[in-house]
This record gives structure tokens, sequence and C-alpha cells, in this order.
């Protein structure tokens, strides 16, 4: 039987061999990339049967390297692999698409498993992972601010990468995009979300899952 074509998206250098130790065997592993712009670049290249993917990533997080795949590679399936098991990511997730969600701390007893599940058209969710219901979607975060989905994409992009420090100029480059623009895009970011520095930025992309601390 033919192996399903994957690729692996973690940062982590010890989670990412520990994955190809788990899926030897089981998976035809054609590509490992460490950002979410690297995967976008891969499965456009590689056009994988599926893609296990970290949230927390730099460049790109998971959740919006996800958005762009659904979008751009519609049949290829996705997996989240992450720490994360708060409802708002799950929520975020499946609504985005994803076909399934393991916490890493369920990985080795979940994964294979979820993968064999996904490829078989089903939705997959580590057991210890709350699945919020539809009806109770919040339009604001519970600190009173607007959800990181309810900006649009290109303001999440420049969010996370403001969070991971970068400068304008650096962002501009980043983005294909000219400093004037960048600056524009941060301005309008903060009106929107009611915050008034970069710091609060920061505290805001972190709480949410945006990018690591």
């Amino acid at each position: 039987m033919k192996k399903p074509r994957v690729i692996l998206a973690d940062d982590h250098t010890l989670m990412m061999e520990g994955l190809k130790s788990l899926l030897a065997g089981h998976v035809d592993l054609v590509g490992t990339v460490t950002d979410g712009r690297a995967l976008l670049v891969a499965a456009e290249r590689l056009k994988p049967d599926l893609v296990i993917l970290d949230i927390t990533m730099p460049g790109l997080n998971g959740i919006e390297a996800a958005r762009q795949l659904r979008k751009d590679l519609p049949r290829t399936k996705l997996i989240i692999l992450t720490m994360h098991g708060d409802p708002s990511y799950v929520e975020e997730a499946f609504r985005l698409g994803v076909s399934g969600y393991v916490l890493k701390s369920s990985a080795l007893a979940c994964l294979v498993e979820s993968i064999d599940s996904v490829l078989r058209g089903k939705k997959y969710v580590s057991p210890s992972v709350r699945v919020p219901s539809d009806a109770s979607r919040p339009q604001a975060s519970a600190d009173g601010h607007k959800k990181p989905d309810m900006l649009a994409a290109r303001q999440r992009e420049v969010l996370q990468l403001v969070a991971e420090g970068r400068s304008a100029k650096e962002i501009a480059s980043s983005l294909h995009i000219s400093v004037k623009t960048a600056d524009f895009h941060k301005s309008n970011i903060m009106q929107c979300l009611g915050l008034h520095s970069t710091a609060e930025l920061t505290k805001y992309a972190v709480r949410h899952g945006v990018t690591e601390g």
C-alpha cells in the first residue's frame, strides 16, 4: 500500500527528530521545515497528502499557515500537533478546515492513529482535548479585545512579526511591502485592538498564541 506523502513543520529540533522516528515506516516524509513561510513554499512545491504542523512557529504561525494552505491546497489534509490544548485554539483550527488536532503530550499514543483517521476523511482530536460548540463562539477574547482572527490576514502577519521584535524595515523586507506600509499596518492593528504600544501588542500576541513568549 502506498504511504501518504507528509510534510512536518515544527521549529523544535528534538521534537522533529522524535516525530521522524515515530512516523518511520508509516509515512513517506517528503519534507521538514521549521517555520510557517518555509512550509507554504515546500507545500506548494511538493503537494503532500498531509501536513503536520505546530501552532507556534517563527515568521508565520501554524494557524495562519493552515489558513493559507486550505486556500492554496484544499486537497491536502492538515493535522495540528501542538502543546496548546486551550479550546479557543481547537475552535479556530477546525473553523479553518483542519482535520486533526493532537497534543504533543499525546503524540506517541495518538499521532499515527490520527493520520490514519484523517486520511480516511474523518476528524481526529486527542482524547484529552475539549472541542467547544459552535454556538459558544465569542467575538472577543476574555481580555475584552478582539480575537486575532478578527484582524485582516496581512494585519495578523504584521502582528506576529512585531511581537517577534522585528523592525519596520525587517517586516517590510519579509512581507515585500514598503516600510511606510508596515508602519501603517502596525498603527491600524493597535487602533483595532485598542492597544497603545509595541509592548502591549507583544503581550497580546503571546497571550493569543500568535507567537511564543
